[in-house]
């Protein structure tokens, strides 16, 4: 059996868009799957992630596994029918799928919902026995104890910032309304045994470590026993959390001893009356340079995530956004427009109130407004998030933001990713729906 692990992306974020190599690293996902595929299969494997490289249309795997997510989907379903029409067997799985499973159902030979330990080695084994089923179940957030290493091999490696990525805890103790992962995986959080993420860390090449788990702090007694565990092993880490770090002393006094030395950190708005709204209560706006002060005296660099177009914001929230950023010398700001997924609370309500004008998911990326804000237009939406972009990452107010005095030793890897998002800001505009949705370099194969 020859296999295809496939994870197309979409325009923006693609090989040839915007995301170059110094804003992305080693995806896990794919690398993982391809280290669970059953040894009695003697399968050949290959993995082809999109933003990193192109995917070939002449592939000689007889079956494609799609990972997919609602803004790729348009694309993941394109490859999907041409490879189906070569006669190939197609599975799809990942957020958007395990949310939509009837629709990805029209364009797969199995859809996978949930996350994938189980779900496919047991479908590629009844490929094997000529007895796949149309959908497969995950089991809530999976049992990530004992699971063999993800195979980093098959990745490009010259096409990412690093391959060193590990999983450490699965799922987040918030609800907030916007987001699509507890619609798709449920709302449990598991941690892996600190002794299985401590020997691949060991196993990793380099100083640096990346913990892409969408909250490391979700479970605090945990996240304490895991970074002490790290702390003989001098390297530096990345990871994402909350604002709750900061009410937590001793954990980022462990997260300082370490080596943490950056930290994605989901601010969400300037506005607290959008925290409650969308169940963020942690976020306490008043305390954000409190914070970025006291995580730079650590020697912790931030990327701050904001969202833009809740009912809340007015046209003025991207110039106190921006404001904010200097003020608090976020050392990476990131903007987004708050985003609809199908069938989480937030796209039921929008829909109940007739506010979703987009449908095509192609335009679901986080960047396009794809609903009527409640205090502007649509394009008032889109003109102040490019604005915004453009602004924080102009040469005056990267170093504005610079805190020399804190982040002295990091001060290379803050310039390197300054000038990537700059590069970023500059080309935003381009991305319009035209470009989003064009998928014609897929073959539209016609049934005869």
């Amino acid at each position: 059996m020859k296999i295809a692990l496939i994870s197309p992306a979409g325009a923006m974020h693609r090989y040839n868009g915007m995301f170059h190599k110094g804003l992305h690293y080693a995806p896990i996902t794919l690398a993982l799957l391809a280290a669970l595929v059953p040894q009695e299969l003697n399968a050949e494997v290959k993995i082809y992630d999109e933003t990193a490289e192109k995917i070939p249309l002449d592939t000689d795997a007889d079956v494609i596994a799609i990972t997919c997510i609602t803004g790729t989907s348009s694309r993941c379903y394109r490859f999907a029918d041409y490879f189906r029409s070569l006669g190939k067997t197609v599975l799809m799985g990942g957020v958007h799928p395990s949310l939509m499973p009837k629709e990805a159902s029209m364009h797969a030979d199995a859809v996978l919902l949930g996350l994938g330990e189980k779900t496919f080695p047991q479908a590629l084994m009844d490929i094997k026995n000529n007895c796949l089923k149309p959908f497969y179940y995950g089991d809530g957030c999976g049992d990530i104890a004992n699971r063999p290493l993800p195979r980093k091999d098959l990745l490009k490696k010259s096409k990412y910032i690093t391959l060193n990525t590990v999983e450490a805890v699965r799922g987040c103790n918030h609800t907030c309304t916007f987001c699509a992962y507890p619609a798709a995986f449920g709302q449990r959080v598991i941690t892996r045994p600190v002794e299985d993420v401590i020997n691949e860390i060991k196993s990793f090449k380099g100083k640096e470590v990346i913990f892409p788990d969408v909250n490391l702090i979700a479970d605090t007694k945990y996240a304490r026993e895991l970074f002490t565990a790290m702390i003989p092993l001098k390297k530096w880490w990345f990871g994402l959390t909350t604002t709750a770090i900061g009410h937590n002393d001793e954990l980022l006094n462990i997260f300082q001893k370490s080596g943490c030395k950056g930290l994605l950190v989901g601010f969400e708005s300037v506005n607290q009356e959008t925290q409650q709204g969308i169940n963020k209560g942690v976020n306490r706006v008043h305390e954000y340079k409190e914070l970025m002060d006291k995580l730079h005296r650590k020697g912790i660099m931030v990327m701050g995530c904001f969202a833009f177009g809740a009912d809340e914001d007015h046209k003025d929230v991207f110039e106190r956004t921006v404001d904010l950023c200097i003020k608090a010398k976020i050392d990476l700001p990131r903007f987004s427009i708050i985003t609809p997924f199908p069938n989480t609370e937030f796209y039921r309500e929008l829909e109940s109130q007739g506010r979703i004008i987009e449908r095509d998911f192609a335009m679901y990326d986080v960047e396009h407004c794809v609903f009527k804000p409640q205090n502007m237009s649509k394009k008032d939406l889109e003109a102040g998030i490019a604005w915004a972009w453009k602004e924080v990452y102009s040469w005056k107010n990267i170093f504005r933001r610079l805190d020399l005095t804190k982040i002295r030793t990091i001060k290379s890897i803050y310039m390197l990713v300054n000038i990537g998002y700059r590069k970023y800001a500059k080309g935003f505009e381009i991305f319009g729906a035209e470009v989003m949705s064009d998928n014609s370099d897929i073959p539209v194969i016609k049934e005869v």
